[in-house]
Formats: C-alpha cells, sequence, structure tokens
C-alpha cells in the first residue's frame, strides 16, 4: 500500500494530538478524608481515533515508519488497544498494517468488535497459534510468520506487542514531564511496561510512580527494568509495582473490582475502562485507605484509555 500522503513528522503533526493531555481533579472523599486530592491525567482524550495513551508509545515508531518503510507489523490479542490504534493510525497517515494476532482458533469464528475495527481501518489480521505467539521475538518465527504476509522483516516496521519498545519509553517520558510539579505519586496500569518505564523516567526527583500490572505473573519489572535500560541506560525514576490489582489476569475482573468501577461511574460520572483504568484507581483507592500516602499529597491515576465501544 503506497500513499500521497505527506510522510515524516509534518505529517504525525498533521494528526493534531491533544497534548498535553488534560488534567482534572476529583473530589472523591475516600481521598479528601485523608487529607488527599485526586487527578486524573486524560491520556484517553489524546486523539479521537487512537485508543487511549497509545499516541505516545506509537509517535515514536510512526516516525520511523513515515520516513521510509510503508508497513506496520504488530502483535496482539483478540482485545488489543494496541492493535486497533495502530491500524487508525495506519488508515490515517497511508502506511499498510499487519496484525499478528494470539490464537489461531480464532480464524474461523466472526470477528469481535476490536478485530472488525482494525479490519475495518486496513489492518490485515494473521491469527497464528498460541505457542508461535510466544516465540514471536525469535528471528526465525519472525521471519516465518513476516513471510506468511508476503514480507520480510526488511520490508516493514516491526512494533512489538503493546507498543513497547525504547522508541515507546522514550515517548512516554512526556507523560512524565507533564506531571512535573502537578502531582507527588502517579499511579498507571501496566501490561507490556512501557508507558511506566516511560513516565518514571519523565518524573521529577520526588516524585514516584506506581504500576499496577493487569496481568499475573510477576514478570513485569524485569521488563521495566529492561525497557528503560534500552531507552536511557539505566534504571530511571522512583517506581514499584502493586501485583495485588490484576483481578486474575488479563481480560479478567473480579466481583469487586465491577463493584468499585460501578460505584466510581455513580460517583463521579465517568465510566471507567475495566481491563486497565479500573484496576489502577482500585489500587490508587486501595492504598489511600490504607493510609499509604502522606496527608497533603496529590495522586494522579492516568487514565490510559475509555470503554469499547
Amino acid at each position: 500500500m503506497t500513499s500521497d500522503l505527506p510522510r515524516g513528522p509534518a505529517a504525525l503533526a498533521a494528526l493534531d494530538p491533544r497534548l498535553p493531555s488534560p488534567l482534572e481533579e476529583l473530589r472523591d472523599e475516600r481521598f479528601a478524608r485523608r487529607g488527599l486530592r485526586l487527578l486524573l491525567k486524560r491520556d484517553d482524550l489524546i486523539h479521537p481515533e487512537l485508543p487511549g495513551n497509545k499516541w505516545r508509545k506509537l509517535e515514536p515508531n510512526l516516525a520511523a515508519a513515515a520516513s521510509g518503510r510503508h508497513t506496520l507489523f504488530t502483535f496482539g490479542g483478540a482485545y488489543s488497544n494496541h492493535l486497533r490504534a495502530t491500524a487508525a493510525a495506519g488508515r490515517l497517515l497511508g502506511l499498510a498494517t499487519v496484525g499478528v494476532v494470539r490464537g489461531d482458533e480464532l480464524a474461523d469464528r466472526p470477528l469481535n468488535p476490536s478485530l472488525a475495527r482494525c479490519a475495518a481501518d486496513g489492518m490485515r489480521l494473521l491469527f497464528v497459534d498460541r505457542a508461535t505467539y510466544r516465540r514471536k521475538a525469535e528471528p526465525e518465527v519472525l521471519a516465518r510468520v513476516t513471510a506468511r504476509a508476503g514480507l520480510t522483516a526488511d520490508d516493514c516496521l516491526v512494533v512489538p506487542e503493546g507498543g513497547s519498545n525504547a522508541a515507546a519509553a522514550r515517548g512516554c517520558a512526556g507523560l512524565g514531564h507533564e506531571l512535573r510539579g502537578v502531582a507527588d505519586v502517579v499511579g498507571v496500569a501496566c501490561g507490556t511496561g512501557g508507558t511506566l518505564a516511560g513516565l518514571a523516567a519523565g518524573l521529577a526527583e520526588g516524585q514516584r510512580a506506581i504500576g499496577f500490572p493487569v496481568l499475573k505473573g510477576g514478570f513485569l519489572e524485569a521488563e521495566v527494568e529492561r525497557l528503560q535500560t534500552e531507552a536511557f541506560g539505566a534504571r530511571r525514576g522512583a517506581w514499584h509495582l502493586d501485583d495485588r490489582f490484576h483481578g486474575g489476569g488479563y481480560a479478567k475482573t473480579t466481583p469487586e473490582l465491577t463493584a468499585f468501577a460501578d460505584d466510581f461511574t455513580t460517583r463521579h460520572g465517568l465510566p471507567l475502562e475495566r481491563l486497565y483504568v479500573a484496576k489502577a484507581l482500585h489500587g490508587l483507592t486501595t492504598l489511600a485507605e490504607e493510609g499509604a500516602f502522606a496527608r497533603g499529597m496529590t495522586v494522579a491515576a492516568v487514565v490510559t484509555g475509555a470503554p469499547a465501544t
């Protein structure tokens, strides 16, 4: 696929992302009675067609593609916001996109709304078995998968699952920069770790970030450290993970989480995306009620996406 659309930085600027993303203060009695302020960093409002904060991770990768290669080749699960964002960005920039989807059993089923949106935006979907998917970073496996699309690794820009690579971490450092001097603690949900890696690196001294993994397994700390080392040369910023709020794993919820999200919407009129955002806010609220934050502190939650429509 080729296009007469402008390429390079001018093409990305034409997408008109809303940066810095809006910052909103909420009056929540669970924080207020402990002398805390609660802010929402509304990264879900950066761009109307790219879900949530994915712009920050995609922008440096899109810049590389728009300057030369014409195909974005990436990976995700059946409900991946990253796949949706990549497909939308490709359509807007005139770039071909290929999405490798985990689970070959899905190939003969009707597309779910997320994958249907990807297809409508022009993304070619390749379904692979889960064993192959787990080995997708191995050069010989990647070569086989790209060959299925009639491509080689040299023909396309390969973007990892979730968009998390060193370039994405550097892009997400802008989130930390926007929050300098604004909050003492910043909480964010974590899937592949790129947002936390950049956020923590971009915060100022004296600020700290808390990541709330949405997958279980305890692997994420090493992954965030790896991303920071590749992007910045070493571990950066004050950050840690709280692994209590994944709700059983990716795309899973619990009655407690559902009740929390419903109550939050009733209190504040803001529907919460359940796979990421609700878990982060549940974690921050629990920590506030446990007394983890000193009186007078300001706590910010990064709203990384909106509920699917």
